[in-house]
């Protein structure tokens, strides 16, 4: 063990039994912060909304919704605009925890489980809006402790920054994530790779941590590992890849394909790696967006995916549908809520079963 925080180490999640399921393991439910801010979808934040309600009817279809609002009418409108897609209200619960943005990824809880004793905890790991590109973030930074409390649950804080979309896991001990994003030094400059490690394993309960490189072209996280490669079980991948040679995120994306092909699980065995299309480059205002169908969501009684009214879309999602027989794979479209830079992955956290 390194000695550089041993004091907090003793008595880490990981000591005590903890450790972050696999997406697909059974939810109690899938934390969402309702958009609210116009600054994240410039004139366009209204296009947002039937969208992200459809969302979240098809998720309340097998598990409660809770989202963090900011007041009465926040949620009166949210209500409004559920209704509208015919959600099941009685799926659906509203928390006052106030938010800055809608990224509940990156700012929500951390759940973990301790199923010898059968007890959920929360991680409140620090956020800074991706490097503190996006002032202000107060808020957002105090909700994972604030839920932890409503709930009467244990809440870890690790006192460094780290954000869910950066991290991915596959239930059996292993994290993926990138350098691009957890090596940046706007996040922990203090701390190098060795020890970014080390507070992954004991604050999400794991027992090995492998890295990619880059992440995509226009993504403002500085390259989350939910818009290149996702788990979908103990040891199969879905990665994206590009075809096109002339577009500019098909080398890094090659490089990242090259590097799964050298990763071993804690077994000793590779990856199964399952390619996943990129969709055609999704412009906005000469802004290329972070448009990937490796954003997806996966629910207790769907897998949702982002598509662009692309080619590639209907391709995607048979791909997706293929290694998720036990579940139904659902489209929805992206192409606005794109321009927020992220899309259901980056809005949705998942509380787990016990």
């Amino acid at each position: 063990m390194s000695s550089f925080n041993e004091v907090i180490f003793n008595s880490s999640p990981k000591k005590l039994g903890f450790s972050f399921p696999a997406e697909w393991e059974k939810h109690d439910a899938t934390w969402l912060s309702w958009p609210h801010k116009e600054e994240s979808w410039p004139g366009k934040i209204e296009t947002i909304y039937e969208p992200y309600c459809q969302f979240i009817k098809i998720v309340a279809t097998g598990e409660k919704v809770r989202i963090n609002v900011n007041n009465e009418e926040t949620k009166t409108f949210a209500i409004s605009e559920l209704e509208k897609v015919g959600a099941d209200l009685s799926q659906i619960e509203f928390y006052f925890n106030p938010s800055n943005d809608a990224w509940c990824r990156d700012h929500g809880p951390a759940f973990l489980l301790n199923k010898a004793n059968r007890k959920k905890a929360i991680v409140d790991w620090g956020y800074n809006a991706w490097g503190g590109k996006y002032p202000p973030y107060e808020l957002d930074d105090v909700i994972p402790t604030k839920i932890a409390e409503h709930f009467n649950l244990s809440v870890y804080h690790p006192d460094i920054v780290m954000e869910g979309g950066s991290v991915e896991f596959n239930g059996a001990g292993t994290i993926l994530t990138t350098t691009a994003c957890l090596l940046n030094e706007n996040r922990n400059p203090h701390l190098n790779k060795e020890q970014i490690e080390e507070y992954l394993k004991e604050f999400y309960g794991a027992e090995q941590v492998l890295w990619l490189g880059d992440g995509i072209v226009g993504d403002d996280t500085d390259g989350h590992i939910d818009d290149i490669t996702r788990f979908v079980n103990e040891d199969t991948v879905l990665t994206v890849v590009e075809s096109n040679p002339l577009d500019e995120n098909y080398l890094l994306l090659q490089e990242n394909l090259e590097t799964l092909k050298t990763l071993r699980l804690l077994n000793g065995k590779p990856l199964n790696i399952v390619k996943l299309p990129m969709p055609s480059p999704v412009i906005h205002e000469d802004t290329r967006l972070p448009a990937s169908y490796a954003n997806f969501y996966i629910a207790n009684a769907a897998v949702i995916v982002p598509t662009f009214r692309d080619v590639n879309d209907e391709k995607a999602l048979e791909i997706i549908q293929g290694v998720f027989p036990d579940r139904k794979v659902v489209g929805i479209d992206s192409t606005d809520i794109i321009w927020g830079l992220g899309s259901f992955h980056c809005l949705s956290q998942q509380e787990p079963s016990i």
